[in-house]
Formats: structure tokens, sequence, C-alpha cells
């Protein structure tokens, strides 16, 4: 079963082809955009579960080594640990890119991000049943975690030739969320492994941001009902983000690049208004990506939408 409407798929594949066709990639250029999403992805992941820090706070802590005043300890050592685990990925994938999800590997994840928060369970299954506060799952038995862990390896070897990668990098973070195998640190490890199937295919580091933290409950909350497309869509918008924003960067400047503006200034010279734009990018018809809490897209992505709208009534 797919998840994604082909046009998406075709889309992202597109952005890529056209990302791959500039390598090898300026070096310099590709470290400052590995440092900005770095930034960017431990500030949202840490900020999702209630980190209090800033981005800009993110940046001293992570760069500069400052302590923030008034805010706690705690905060400070998962934008540390998240840090040291987006470089472990970094390092995995530039020595093998051909690495495959492993138990062992996503439990690393979760050791590296938990230490010195919890030291005895960094790493470790749980042993006890949990409850999420605020959601209608309610994760396995204990009991059931390595067997159901075991399946979700096995899943994701046997999909992994059958789902468009975007596809079975959401359904891994979806099932790892899911299953809730550790007391601490689930969703930001699954965020992270989620990225190590999308980093394999050569697709750049996916950020879900903060502002987008309603909308990935709830599509992560209609994928525990299985009803999966909305989530995939989710992961997918957030993948074609990271993609606009280095061709935007690593674009030739002989080339015709795609200028990203807003829906409301788009809407200007189309006989759409800024509200429908808005909803045809949340419903992921239209082809934008969010910058803080503004959709983008650009006048080659609207007429694109006109064209595949107009073959479809023909």
């Amino acid at each position: 079963m797919r998840y994604l409407d082909p046009k998406i798929i075709a889309n992202l594949d597109e952005k890529l082809s056209l990302l791959n066709s500039y390598r090898p990639l300026p070096q310099a250029s590709v470290r400052k955009l590995r440092e900005q999403f770095g930034i960017e992805m431990t500030y949202n992941s840490n900020a999702i579960e209630g980190n209090s820090l800033t981005l800009k706070e993110t940046f001293l802590v992570i760069k500069e080594g400052l302590t923030i005043k008034g805010k706690p300890l705690s905060d400070h050592i998962e934008a540390k640990n998240h840090t040291e685990a987006l470089e472990y990925l970094y390092e995995l994938i530039d020595k093998d890119s051909r690495s495959t999800i492993s138990e062992r590997l996503i439990r690393e994840l979760n050791h590296i991000v938990m230490r010195d928060i919890d030291k005895e369970w960094a790493g470790r299954y749980r042993n006890s049943n949990v409850i999420i506060g605020g959601a209608d799952h309610t994760p396995p038995e204990a009991l059931d975690v390595p067997l159901l862990m075991q399946e979700l390896i096995d899943l994701v070897r046997r999909k992994k030739k059958v789902l468009h990668p975007v596809e079975l990098a959401a359904v891994l973070h979806h099932r790892l969320v899911n299953i809730h195998p550790f007391l601490d640190g689930n969703g930001r490890t699954s965020r992270l492994a989620m990225n190590i199937i999308l980093m394999q295919s050569g697709f750049p580091l996916a950020v879900i941001l903060k502002n987008d933290r309603k909308k990935y409950y709830r599509t992560l909350a209609e994928a525990d009902r299985g009803n999966y497309p909305p989530f995939v869509r989710f992961i997918a918008q957030a993948v074609q983000r990271s993609l606009n924003i280095y061709l935007k960067v690593l674009t030739p400047a002989r080339k015709n690049k795609e200028h990203f503006i807003p829906l409301s200034e788009l809407a200007k010279d189309s006989k759409f208004t800024g509200k429908y734009l808005n909803l045809l990018a949340r419903n992921g018809k239209l082809e934008a990506h969010k910058e803080r809490r503004n959709w983008l897209s650009s006048k080659e992505a609207l007429k694109r939408y006109l064209d595949g709208r107009e073959r479809k009534r023909k």
C-alpha cells in the first residue's frame, strides 16, 4: 500500500534529482547548512517535548557553550545530547550510507539523547507500562516491547523496496512512537531514526517544527487509528521544506531558481485568496513549506497545481 499521492512523490524525487545533479556540493555551503539544520532540529525537537530554550539560546548553548540564566540544567543537557546524537547520525551516514536500521542503532540513539538525564534507563527498553498524558493511545505492555521492536525492524527491511523512502521514514517514526519502547526520549529518538532512512536516500535532514506541534500530534493520532496518509503527507512537507532550502542555497546562480514567497503575496497575482492557498498547502495539494509560522510557495508551484487540476478535469 502506498501512502503518498504520486504527484507528491514525483515532486520529491524531482527535487532530489536536481539536488543530486549539483554534486559534488560545495563543502563550505554543506557544512553551513548542516549546522543551521542541526541547531534548528535540536531546538524544535526538544521544544516539542517541553524544553524551554529558545532557538537563539539553543545556538548559544551548542556553539558558544554558554549557560542560560534562569533555564533548567536539564534543558542545557538535552540540547547538547541531541546535538551529539545528530553528529553520530552524520558520521554514520558519511561512513556507510547503506547502514541499516537496527534495534542496536535505535537504542544507541536513545542512549545519547537521554544520558546524563536518566543514566539508568538511557538506551534500555522500559520495564513498566506507561500512559501518555493527553493521548488516546496506550502503549503496549512492557513485556511485549522486545518482540514488537524486532517486528518493526523486520517490517522496515521488508518494506524498503516497496515504499518510497519518505513513506518508509514516516511509518518507522509512527511505529516507534506507538511502541514507546523507552521510558523517556521516544519522540526525539523517533525523529532521529526517521532521518536515517531519509539521509540514506540522499534527502537532507527533515525538521518537524514546534509551530506544527498540534498538527504533528493530530496526524500521529490518525495513524494510531490506521489512517496513515495524513501523517505521511505531514512528513513529506517537512522533507519538501528541507529540499527547498537546500536548493535555494546550493542552486548555481546561472540556473533558474524557484522564488518562494508568502502565500498572501502569491495570491495577489492569482485568482485564489491567501486563505485558500493556505488550505491547499496544508492539505499537500500545493507545494509549499513553512518558515517559522508562514507558508511559502512559488509561482511555478502554483502553475504545476493548476496544470495538474486541468489535466484531471480533462
